[in-house]
């Protein structure tokens, strides 16, 4: 596979995993008691993005280095799916 095709994986992946590593430590006004007029309770008190990119880019390094790994090291793809589900019909 062409490096554009692993970047355009990596890409997807960054932004599923975004929302997924979106919500951990997130601390809301409503729990540090700093409710600023004009917001939702539920907002974030601080919002740390650098934090969030970082945290978001690596899970996606895990996944795509796992599904890398898988697809090329040992020789699955998409090909082999139903040699995992004999009687799935």
């Amino acid at each position: 596979m062409q490096f554009a095709s692993y970047f355009a994986v990596y890409f997807i992946v960054w932004w599923l995993a975004l929302f997924a590593v979106l919500p951990f430590g997130l601390k809301t006004q409503a729990e540090a008691n700093e409710v600023v007029p004009g917001t939702v309770e539920s907002a974030p008190a601080q919002f740390r993005a650098g934090r969030v990119v970082l945290m978001t880019s690596i899970v996606a390094a895990i996944i795509c280095g796992a599904w890398y790994t898988l697809s090329e090291g040992f020789g699955y793809g998409i090909d082999t799916i139903p040699q995992f589900f004999p009687n799935f019909k």
